[in-house]
């Protein structure tokens, strides 16, 4: 059996992408999944990738999640934080809740996780982690001031992990995606996807695998 890595909101999406890619390069996979079981099911079934279902914006199910995937596959040496959600809205119009969901689901999530199988990494002198940030992280979006904020605190808690890790050989990674098509852009109305398109130079939106064939030069 290879290595054993972990994808956060493994199973659809950029995280399904990246499962799949890292299982094609010899890797044991486990995909976590919040709450779609027909989906992870139908994604476990086709793919053969196990599923775990567990809350990443809770550290208590990320501490007894990472527990149970360690003793059915294996200790983990590559992490992958790529769950994350919207609720999308203006700052007169957000309420608490919308924000907090976000920060806990998209930037709490990176900590649970992390602490969950960083002493592991330690111990074994080897780690890979990668963070999948947005391009909205850092140039901030219009009627997202609580998924930008999430995503550029993805990024400076990369760099300052990065720092802690190095001399234990654990690399710690961002990715900050543009829009890339998935079900939570499709959402986007199609005369603003229109106007995005517009200010891409390949004329395109990006493709999941993009985003997992660059985890994959990171990892390896």
């Amino acid at each position: 059996m290879g290595r054993v890595a972990v994808v956060t909101g493994g199973t659809r999406g950029i995280g399904e992408a990246i499962c799949l890619r890292l299982k094609d390069a010899g890797y044991t996979v486990a995909a976590t999944y919040a709450g779609n079981d027909e989906s992870a099911n139908a994604f476990s079934e086709k793919s053969g990738i196990a599923v775990f279902k567990f809350d990443v914006s809770d550290f208590e199910a990320c501490e007894a999640g990472i527990a149970k995937i360690e003793a059915e596959l294996g200790p983990v040496d590559v992490l992958v934080n790529n769950a994350g959600i919207t609720r999308d809205g203006t700052m007169h119009k957000m309420n608490f809740e919308r924000w907090n969901e976000v920060i806990q689901t998209n930037l709490s999530s990176c900590f649970n996780m992390c602490r969950s199988v960083i002493d592991g990494m330690r111990e074994r002198n080897f780690g890979r982690i990668v963070n999948i940030g947005s391009v909205n992280g850092r140039a901030g979006q219009y009627g997202q001031v609580n998924y930008a904020a999430a995503k550029s605190g993805i990024h400076g808690f990369t760099k300052a992990l990065a720092l802690e890790g190095a001399s234990k050989n654990i690399t710690v990674n961002a990715i900050a995606p543009g829009y890339v098509l998935t079900d939570m852009v499709r959402k986007v109305p199609q005369e603003i996807l229109d106007k995005i398109v517009k200010t891409i130079p390949v004329g395109r939106l990006g493709d999941p695998d993009d985003i997992a064939r660059s985890v994959m030069f990171l990892i390896e």
